[in-house]
This record gives structure tokens, sequence and C-alpha cells, in this order.
């Protein structure tokens, strides 16, 4: 599983990582202090071997960079937090073709809706179901019924006897 972070964040851990072998720390306290398996520490330390700095520094991203970039993202997170019925939506409940549609909105690009869901799981947004309650629901007529009636209900059913029918 790829660590969490961007890749100079995590360039940033190989090469602490590095300096404290260099002064003479364990892998197993090295992986303890940066967070990591000691099996990646020793990874690092035979790339930084082989090839020197050069071998443990970041890789561009592989894939197509996105349409979005760092700042535009934050705009789109405020306009997120801002609700659905802010952007101009009936409800307050964000679909991906929903934000696929304020982000061609704010921006002027598309992204196709399925690939929305990428993009807001990157956010840190995960998806949620909404809740649904009844319109015509009645808390207080609920508490009364389940301290008066329920009670009244389970008594009687407690003294009664089963029918058996051959």
């Amino acid at each position: 599983m790829r660590p969490h972070g961007n890749p100079q964040e995590l360039q940033k851990r190989r090469f602490r990582a590095i300096s404290l072998l260099k002064e003479g720390y364990q892998p197993v306290e090295v992986a303890q202090i940066v967070g990591v398996d000691r099996r990646s520490v020793r990874r690092w330390n035979a790339a930084y071997k082989k090839d020197g700095q050069k071998g443990i520094e970041a890789n561009p991203p592989s894939g197509r960079p996105s349409k979005l970039d760092v700042r535009n993202k934050k705009k789109l997170e405020k306009a997120l937090f801002k609700g659905a019925m802010f952007a101009g939506f009936n409800t307050d409940l964000w679909t991906c073709p929903r934000v696929a549609r304020l982000i061609e909105k704010l921006f002027g690009v598309r992204y196709h809706a399925h690939h929305v869901s990428k993009l807001l799981h990157s956010l840190g947004w995960t998806p949620q179901k909404p809740q649904r309650i009844a319109k015509e629901r009645d808390e207080k007529e609920i508490r009364r019924w389940i301290k008066e009636e329920w009670p009244r209900i389970k008594k009687k059913q407690r003294g009664l006897k089963p029918l058996l029918s051959s």
C-alpha cells in the first residue's frame, strides 16, 4: 500500500532515515522513529548504497496530471463545505454528477462523474448515505408511545399461551 504524503514528504522521510542510519541507529530503531516498517528502511539503505542520493529521491507522480491544481482543489473544497443548496441545487446532497457540474461551473474543466469520486477521495471526502427521516415523524408522540403503550402491549404478550393445532 502506498504511504500517505506527497512525493516531497516521502523523500524527506527517506533522507531522514538515511541520516539516522549514518548516525549509528539500527534499522529497527530508524523504522520506529520515522514510522515505517524495518524492511522499508533496509530497502532505502540498499538503494542509497547502490545509487547514492539519486536512489532515494522522489519520482514524479505517474499518470496524467490532475486538471485542477492545489489552489483550485482548495476552492472546490470550500464550495463543497457551503453545501449543494448554496451551489444552486434543490437539496443539500452532494452527488458525483453534481460535483462534476460544480467543477465545470467554477473552473471550466470537465470531469466525468465516475472520476469525481477519486478526486473527492484525494481530498479526504468519503461517501455517506443520507439519513432518511419521515417529515411527519413526531418525536414527542414516539417517546409517549414507547413509555405508555409499548409496556402495556408487551405485558399482554407474556400472559398468552401458544395455541397448538393438529
